[in-house]
Order: structure tokens, then C-alpha cells, then sequence
């Protein structure tokens, strides 16, 4: 009997520590409870991440060698549009626009349309006392009939396809003025792009001349100018070159454009009515455009600036350039400075838009 209980003692205490040991097993989850789920123990192999698209080392070395062979100040952006690149030089800099900056009157303007408080078929009126200074073809009609009423659409034709200073300046009134295009760029975070006081006090500034409405008048601003003495006008181009009022950064243009292409900045209807325009920009077309090939898209906008003794001032060219396989690039040029003769920069800004289509993958 004693050994009896014993060996029943030993198969109790058995199946006793049979059951402990169980713990270590998976747990039975009960019918219609969430499953257990466990994170996998480290194993010490870093995890793979999504490798980002970068430019073509090869396009990265020839814009490079363009920008470091060429006299003067140069910043050059090139952006990837809808991909995660961007690459240049003096990207983060302030260079004059000059006339570039009639793109964002436009656009200011298109944005209060598409808000409902303008309209395309809105008639301005243009007079005599509109008038401003250098390339403003308008001119001409406004002094033969005194006075000249134009819609909003026409004046968005002459400002950015013929870059009409006198046609621009109407849309930045009817636009609200300076402070509405700077409220733009603010409401869109465009970052380092400024906005000067419009073209006639723009200009003067830069040469040192005091603004009077009779200048405006065929060549009578040239005449002021050319009895500025030349000491006073190189003090006033040198400080605008230093601190341009109407400068901004590749970089912040590159992205502008990158947004507006993707409709981030206008409606639908309005994106595509502005960049229809920018496709029939007249002036500069051996900048950017020439080195485009053929077959790809290409609207841009130029700008010049004054020149003073060998030296030109901004000197510049943005665009949009589209593959036919539809990919898009942003692509600027702008020479606040330089001594380089206009073949010489018109090939420059040919290289670059050569050298990205060249390098196109597809």
C-alpha cells in the first residue's frame, strides 16, 4: 500500500510540472477575440527604405561646368517636377527678375478671378498717364487715340507673350497693387521672391533717376538717364544689384513653377489659360527655348535688365520644359551680373535646356 502511494505521489507530481512547463506555448485565443499579434525579434538588418530618384550625375557635372566657366554672377535651378529632385547653383541667392515678375502679377490677378471678385472680360482703361518705360509696344495706341480700353484677357496677352511694361502695370492696379501680389506669395509660402514697386519707379530707381510722368513719354527716359552722371548711376545699379527689390532665389522659383504646373497656385481653368500664354512668349526665344528639341513643350517667361558700360544686369530666362513622355522640368537661368556679350548667354541658357533633355531617361 505504501509503495502504492508513492507511486502515485510521483505521477501527480509529474503531470503537475507537465502543466507548468505549458505557459511557455502559443496562447489559444477564444472564439471571436482580436488576435495576438507579437513584433519579431531585432535581427540586426537595418530595413530597406524606398530609394529616392535623384538627377543624373552626368546632367549634376555639365550644368556645373556651365556655371563655373561663365563670367559674372549666374544662379541656375533645375527641379524634377512631380519627382523629388532639385539641383543648382547659388540656388538660395537674391538676383533681379526684371520682367519674370510680370508672372506673378498674373497670377495674383488670375487668383482674384478665381475667387469671383474679377473677371477676364473686366475693360481697363489706359491713358497717357499710364504709361511707363522701355518695351511697351501699347504705347504707340495710347498716344495716337489719347486713351485705350482693354479686357483683362488682352492685357494678360500683351504683359507676358510681348512683355508689355505698360500692359503689366494696368494688371498690377487691377490686381491690387504691390502689396496684393507680396499677400500671393505669402498665402502660396513661395518664399524668397520679392516684389518691387512696380516698373516706372523700378527703373528710375536703378538709374538714378527721379520719376515724373513725362518720361514715360517715347524716349524722353533715355535722355534723363544719359545726363545722370555716371558716378551716380553706377552707385544706384550697384545697390540695387546688392539688395534687388525685385529679387529672388532659383530655388524659390523652381518651386513656384513646380506648384503651378501641378495646379497647387490657380483653379484648373486658370492654370491652364496661363500657361497656354507663357507657350506663345515671343521674346527670348534663343534663351531657354532654342535648346529645347524639338518635339518637347517648352512656355517660359524672360527678363532684362538695365546695362551700364560692359556690364548687364538681370538677364534671365524660367521655364518649363515637357518631355513627350510627359515628364516636366523647371528649369532657371538668371545672370544678375555679367560681362558675357548676348550670344554668349544665349548659349549658356541653351546648354542648360539642351543639357536636360539630353539627359532625359526616356
Amino acid at each position: 500500500m505504501i509503495q502504492f502511494r508513492y507511486i502515485l505521489t510521483m505521477l501527480l507530481t509529474m503531470a503537475l510540472t507537465a502543466c507548468a512547463s505549458g505557459s511557455n506555448r502559443p496562447v489559444v485565443q477564444k472564439t471571436g477575440a482580436p488576435p495576438i499579434y507579437q513584433n519579431p525579434a531585432p535581427s540586426g538588418t537595418p530595413s530597406t527604405q524606398s530609394t529616392r530618384e535623384q538627377p543624373n550625375p552626368a546632367l549634376v557635372r555639365e550644368i556645373a561646368d556651365l556655371w563655373r566657366s561663365f563670367p559674372g554672377k549666374t544662379g541656375i535651378a533645375v527641379k524634377r517636377i512631380d519627382g523629388d529632385w532639385e539641383f543648382g547653383h547659388r540656388i538660395d541667392e537674391y538676383f533681379p527678375q526684371q520682367s519674370v515678375s510680370k508672372l506673378w502679377v498674373a497670377m495674383t490677378l488670375l487668383d482674384k478671378i478665381d475667387q469671383g471678385r474679377a473677371s477676364l472680360s473686366d475693360p481697363i482703361r489706359i491713358g497717357k498717364e499710364d504709361l511707363t518705360v522701355f518695351h511697351q509696344p501699347m504705347a504707340v495706341e495710347v498716344e495716337k487715340e489719347g486713351a485705350v480700353v482693354k479686357t483683362v484677357y488682352t492685357l494678360l496677352e500683351k504683359a507676358l507673350a510681348s512683355s508689355d511694361n505698360t500692359a503689366n502695370d494696368a494688371l498690377l492696379n487691377h490686381a491690387g497693387g504691390p502689396d496684393a501680389v507680396r499677400k500671393f506669395f505669402a498665402k502660396h509660402d513661395l518664399g524668397k521672391i520679392r516684389f518691387g514697386p512696380g516698373e516706372r519707379l523700378l527703373q528710375s530707381g536703378i538709374a538714378g533717376v527721379e520719376w515724373k510722368q513725362n518720361l514715360s513719354y517715347r524716349r524722353s527716359f533715355y535722355t534723363a538717364r544719359a545726363n545722370v552722371p555716371v558716378e551716380r548711376r553706377q552707385q544706384a545699379l550697384d545697390a540695387y544689384l546688392a539688395d534687388p527689390v525685385d529679387g529672388a532665389s532659383p530655388q524659390a522659383i523652381v518651386r513656384a513653377l513646380d506648384k503651378l504646373a501641378r495646379g497647387e497656385l490657380l483653379s484648373e481653368n486658370s492654370t491652364r489659360l496661363l500657361q497656354s500664354i507663357l507657350k506663345r512668349t515671343r521674346s527670348g526665344p534663343n534663351r531657354l527655348k532654342a535648346g529645347v528639341p524639338a518635339g518637347w513643350e517648352f512656355l517660359h517667361k524672360t527678363g532684362t535688365g538695365q546695362v551700364l558700360g560692359s556690364v548687364s544686369t538681370g538677364y534671365n530666362d524660367i521655364g518649363i520644359m515637357t518631355a513627350p513622355d510627359g515628364t516636366r522640368y523647371a528649369v532657371v537661368v538668371m545672370l544678375g551680373d555679367t560681362t558675357a556679350s548676348i550670344p554668349e548667354r544665349m548659349r549658356l541658357m541653351q546648354s542648360v535646356t539642351r543639357a536636360v533633355a539630353r539627359y532625359h531617361p526616356g
